[in-house]
């Protein structure tokens, strides 16, 4: 696709707003939006689909360096790309661990050889590299992440000293992944007492409690609050947690939050069916938990929406409980899953944007992207809403989905990365278009 063009006859799907209009972009970026644009260059007509920003999804484990098996930067990306996803910000508990800035630095490097979808990555942290989080640069670099729960190597910061340092000295967002590790390993024996190598995976709800949630939980808020830090707490899982959390506005707030994809989307009634394949970390947790955090989004508690994208072999996933990995691949279904909830009546249109893009933009100060604006870059996609029924139709790299038999009724038609043409009705017309994210910090 040249330099300029027209997308026509469009419903647009903007802060607060749908309205039919059209775009005409120019040079990678939206230079006008309205109504009854006259077309330059190439002219799409959007007849009867929906024009959404592109989803921002500031959670995802790409998998590279060192775990390619599983997937990399650009296996990863295309199916974001093919789910309507343009931006993404990946985890750092990858081989070698992105503890130090030169390790970061190749991760970008990476990105800008293969990222199909534009791109951040977060310094990792550990109960000693506190000098190499004071060097970030905040206009690159969109967060730390804390693992205060289990996670792999020496990622996991269980030093009250280094925790506090952390959350002192921090120039950047701090994301943390909350479970108390001592709480879990304790249910883990009891468990492993109780059923032998054949702990049932539902019962992963139980040895991920909700108590080591909470505690967790509430030691980051309190080391905000003690510090005035800049806090992010990754995919919140319980009803108590949502009440943690203020639903003022976004602009008022330091210490905000957000709802991971499977937690919004399963339930505990939802391991009979899929077993292992949504066994993740922190656990899908009760119906009345699944329930507080679809009310929690709306009411404001919640933030907005990521989805913990990690794929693995599904050879690992039938290893017995205690050998299965958790994780799943979700980043192709966001939008979709989401005005799946439109549909029955859990959120209102207008709102998905605001989930999936304005405020995950707004949180991390990212440079004009987020919103359907003139000037801004053109991430956006079309969407038809009225497709028809049909079942999962990912094309995941490690080759399978939790939402396999589930059906769906939307269907992401276009995307677009920085107003190029990335992606079309099942294919990816031009992949390596994405571009490293910028913050206005």
């Amino acid at each position: 696709m040249k330099d300029i063009f027209t997308i026509k006859n469009c419903k647009i799907v903007n802060e607060g707003d749908i309205f039919e209009g059209d775009v005409l972009v120019k040079e990678g970026r939206f230079l006008k939006i309205g109504s009854d644009i006259e077309s330059q260059g190439e002219t799409i007509d959007a007849a009867g689909l929906f024009l959404f920003p592109g989803v921002i999804d500031d959670q995802v484990h790409f998998r590279e360096p060192g775990l390619i098996e599983r997937g990399n930067i650009k296996t990863e990306s295309l199916s974001a790309v093919a789910g309507g996803t343009t931006s993404f910000m990946d985890m750092p508990n990858v081989i070698p661990p992105t503890l130090d800035l030169d390790l970061w630095r190749e991760k970008i490097r990476i990105g800008e050889n293969n990222a199909s979808a534009n791109f951040s990555f977060y310094m990792g942290t550990s109960n000693s590299n506190i000098e190499e989080i004071k060097k970030i640069d905040p206009k690159e670099v969109c967060g730390i992440k804390i693992f205060m729960g289990a996670s792999t190597g020496n990622l996991l910061v269980d030093d009250d000293n280094a925790l506090n340092n952390l959350f002192k000295e921090s120039p950047v967002i701090i994301t943390t992944h909350c479970e108390d590790t001592p709480m879990i390993k304790s249910m883990e024996k009891e468990f492993l007492a109780k059923y032998g190598e054949k702990i049932p995976v539902d019962m992963h709800a139980e040895i991920r409690s909700r108590d080591a949630c909470i505690k967790s939980t509430k030691k980051a808020i309190e080391l905000a609050e003690k510090h005035g830090s800049n806090l992010h707490v990754l995919h919140l899982t319980t009803a108590d947690e949502v009440s943690l959390f203020s639903n003022k506005s976004l602009d008022e707030k330091k210490i905000t939050c957000e709802v991971c994809l499977p937690h919004l989307y399963f339930s505990r009634e939802d391991y009979e069916k899929k077993g292992s394949l949504i066994k993740c970390n922190p656990s899908i947790k009760e119906t009345s938990d699944r329930d507080a955090l679809r009310k929690g989004l709306l009411d404001g508690n919640i933030d907005y929406v990521a989805t913990d994208h990690a794929p693995h072999l599904l050879a690992g996933k039938s290893n017995n409980y205690l050998d299965c990995p958790s994780g799943m691949p979700s980043v192709q279904h966001t939008l979709i899953v989401m005005l799946e909830l439109v549909r029955k009546g859990v959120y209102s249109l207008g709102d998905i944007p605001d989930y999936l893009s304005h405020k995950v933009a707004k949180r991390f100060k990212i440079k004009d992207r987020g919103f359907i604006r003139e000037g801004y870059w053109a991430d956006f996609v079309l969407v038809d809403l009225e497709y028809g029924e049909i079942s999962d139709n990912s094309s995941y790299f490690c080759g399978w989905s939790p939402f396999t038999g589930d059906i769906f009724n939307s269907r992401v038609i276009s995307t677009f990365v920085n107003g190029k043409h990335a992606y079309h009705d099942g294919k990816i017309l031009e992949s390596n278009l994405g571009k490293q994210l910028e913050f206005d910090r």
